[in-house]
């Protein structure tokens, strides 16, 4: 009974993750592939009798390089802002467009990784420490309020890192590891159940 019991927790954990990954590319390729697809499959469906499974996907990366293109090539550098200040003219625009836009850039900006260094810091009191990331440094207007040499830490929750609460610390109040960002978040994703090598 042993041995089964094994073989199964065994066999659990190398079929669960594969699952889970295949899972989680599936659920995004159909939810990209029902934006588009659905409009332009039922008209195949009711015109010529068939329809494309994945047309909707291949058609919204299309539109972005497409995207890409123009943005790249035919836009001036005057004409992108115009339109962007147009857009944010829209009510409830402003509020959400601006730091969307900065979140996705940073995150796909080839020049800084987006936690640049997994550090422990006291929180939420004394006592307490919590796995963070240096996101950046602090702000001119925090520093010179506090008289302090403030970083900017983000405290990931389990089991998304990216959700939690971004705080100021005192970079002297800083203890930075020797761990990699990325063990760091496998640490938070796992709920400490995966430590650090």
């Amino acid at each position: 009974m042993s041995k089964l019991r094994r073989y199964f927790i065994t066999g659990l954990l190398t079929i669960l993750p594969i699952f889970i990954t295949l899972y989680l590319f599936f659920f995004i390729f159909k939810l990209i592939d029902n934006i588009i697809g659905r409009i332009i499959n039922s008209y195949l469906r009711a015109e010529f009798g068939f329809a494309i499974p994945g047309l909707g996907f291949i058609i919204a990366i299309l539109i972005i390089i497409l995207t890409g293109f123009i943005v790249s090539h035919l836009l001036s550098k005057r004409a992108l802002p115009l339109i962007e200040n147009w857009f944010l003219k829209l009510p409830g625009v402003r509020q959400v467009y601006p730091p969307i836009k900065q979140i996705i850039g940073f995150i796909l900006s080839k020049d800084k990784a987006v936690f640049k260094k997994a550090v422990l810091v006291e929180y939420p009191s004394k006592g307490i420490w919590s796995v963070g990331f240096m996101t950046n440094d602090g702000f001119r207007e925090a520093q010179e309020l506090t008289g302090q040499e403030l970083i900017h830490v983000l405290i990931g929750s389990t089991p998304s890192p990216w959700s939690g609460f971004f705080i100021l610390v005192p970079k002297s109040a800083v203890k930075f590891l020797q761990m990699s960002a990325e063990e760091g978040m496998k640490l938070i994703i796992s709920g400490g159940i995966l430590k650090p090598a």
